[in-house]
């Protein structure tokens, strides 16, 4: 079947339609994610009556889809995957997960932000939309607020660094200088100036949403703070719970902190053999003590970090797409993005649904970091672009002659970020890393990623540390990793900050890739001389975004 031939609907379908049209209602911040118009300007009800309200309809959901019976292989993967979905979503409910939901990355203190980065700001209706959004923000904030003082009754408590960490990002937005007011400041459409009125309405609204930003800021200070527990480690079961939905897969948590540690000493000696094929006798530092002396490989700017971004992806897209896979018209286009935040991070956000909007690379540079290394970034660009998460995500949203809207939007960190760590070593293998000192840079991501897996999971378990010293805290965890990345101390403190608030996401990058590769060689031996790489790649892809469990039986049951 190709992605021209329409495929007839199915009941299994029009299930999974209706739970991305219920989503659409719950969370109106998913119009815009998806490119979707209506509910424009508001957000979901962040209180505790909300996360109820919620958790009903995907149990009435789950009720549907468990019924519902396949009538081919694509209602199969789609009953697979919803279900394991919806199901997991009433457990974490269960287990109090939004009560707690405080991270310095990926909890609504900075979602209910981060949303004006996707927001149309072409025309008037569209700042005026930007108004409301910005006049419905503290109400948001106020839901927010009140659930995470629920978790205070309940005794379930982020750990205080969260706490600290979000804290002075909220105080942030409260400055003068904070994103509400340049971003209202700077409020063009088109060309031209906006009407007072609505400028007026908008500098209100950035008003008002910094006034959110401080309420939460009291709260957390004032009265969160009190109760947050010292201890960053969550517990075997949350995590166990965290890592199937960053996965979609459970795995064996003790089985895979011991490959971790093997995985990160593999990496070490890599590194260490291309550290003196770049420089002869160097260890790893002096290497990339060389490298960083090297001024053709530098970028002064984020001017110069875009331009180069940009250029790098799009002769990536030209040359792969005439030789090793198959890149529709409307996938070709991806624009690099320099982020209004300053947070640190890259990032990929994904086409809107009919491809009017292109699929986005965001670079968050932190304040103050001017200068950017090639042979460090190189591999990010195919990362985030292609082959990594935009062939991958793009392709999933082009293929909708086959794919419902959920199977087009769903999906796992470990799916997603799994396929763009593979996606870097595909490169490597395909020559576009044959310079030593852009392997080196892949190599130093990867070794990050692996070093991850053990911190993350042996953070959270409190397992013993590798030398088998113990057990492991929050505090090691800036140690361990300032030893096993080459970033500045910054980079290192956003990091561990990130690992700690937000359990298992991280170590789902490395065990993905894990998890892919394993897939590619089960399937190569069954398939034995039949196997073709550019053919397996695209199977796996026109699955889209599921659960690695669930793509695993797609791929080999």
């Amino acid at each position: 079947m190709t992605n021209a031939e329409k495929r007839e609907p199915t009941p299994i379908d029009t299930i999974a339609e209706e739970w991305v049209d219920t989503q659409l209602e719950l969370f109106p911040e998913f119009h815009v994610w998806l490119g979707r118009p209506g509910r424009e300007g508001e957000y979901a009800d962040y209180s505790p009556a909300g996360a109820e309200r919620a958790v009903a309809e995907v149990k009435k959901a789950l009720t549907k889809i468990e019924a519902a019976e396949p009538v081919d292989d694509i209602d199969r993967v789609t009953k697979m995957d919803l279900t394991r979905d919806l199901q997991l979503q009433v457990e974490k409910h269960d287990a109090g997960f939004g009560q707690r939901d405080l991270n310095v990355i990926a909890s609504p203190a900075q979602e209910l932000r981060d949303i004006f980065d996707l927001v149309p700001t072409d025309t008037e209706d569209d700042w005026s939309n930007v108004a409301k959004r910005l006049h419905n923000l503290p109400a948001a904030m106020d839901g927010y607020i009140e659930t995470l003082r629920s978790g205070i009754a309940a005794g379930n408590v982020p750990a205080i660094r969260q706490v600290r960490e979000v804290l002075t990002q909220a105080k942030k937005q409260v400055a003068s200088t904070g994103f509400f007011f340049e971003f209202t400041g700077d409020a063009k459409a088109g060309d031209g100036e906006l009407p007072a009125s609505l400028a007026s309405d908008l500098a209100a609204g950035a008003q008002e949403s910094a006034a959110a930003y401080a309420k939460l800021a009291d709260f957390l200070e004032n009265e969160l703070a009190g109760h947050a527990p010292e201890k960053d480690a969550v517990g075997r079961e949350l995590y166990s719970l965290a890592s199937r939905d960053f996965l979609g897969a459970t795995v064996d948590l003790d089985e895979t902190y011991e490959w971790g540690i093997e995985e990160l000493a593999r990496m070490v000696a890599e590194q260490e053999s291309i550290a003196r094929e770049i420089k002869p006798g160097a260890s790893v530092h002096e290497a990339i003590a060389f490298l960083d002396g090297d001024a053709s490989r530098k970028l002064h700017g984020t001017d110069a970090l875009q331009r180069w971004m940009q250029e790098t992806s799009d002769r990536a897209i030209e040359e792969l797409g005439k030789s090793h896979f198959d890149i529709p018209t409307e996938i070709r286009r991806l624009e690099c993005m320099i982020a209004p935040t300053q947070e640190g991070g890259i990032y990929y956000t994904g086409p809107s649904d009919d491809f009017t909007r292109a699929g986005r690379m965001w670079w968050s540079v932190p304040e103050g970091v001017t200068e950017f290394d090639t042979w460090r970034e190189l591999t990010t660009v195919y990362h985030e672009g292609v082959p990594g998460h935009h062939l991958q995500i793009a392709q999933a949203t082009y293929n909708k002659a086959q794919l419902n809207s959920w199977r087009r939007i769903a999906g796992t960190s470990g799916h997603a970020e799994g396929w763009a760590l593979y996606a870097e070593r595909l490169m490597e293998q395909l020559g576009y890393l044959d310079d030593p000192a852009d392997r080196l840079g892949m190599l130093d991501g990867q070794r990050m990623r692996a070093a991850r897996v053990v911190l993350d999971i042996g953070v959270h378990l409190e397992k013993p540390l590798p030398d088998g010293s113990g057990p492991w805290t929050g505090e090691y965890a800036f140690q361990f990793l300032g030893e096993n990345v080459n970033m500045n101390d910054g980079f290192v403190r956003f990091e561990v900050n990130r690992y700690l608030g937000w359990p298992g996401q991280a170590p789902s990058y490395k065990i993905g890739q894990r998890i892919w590769e394993q897939l590619r060689d089960e399937y190569a031996r069954r398939e034995g001389a039949a196997f073709d790489i550019k053919a397996f790649h695209k199977k796996a892809l026109d699955i889209g975004g599921v659960g690695l469990d669930t793509l695993k039986s797609a791929l080999l049951d």
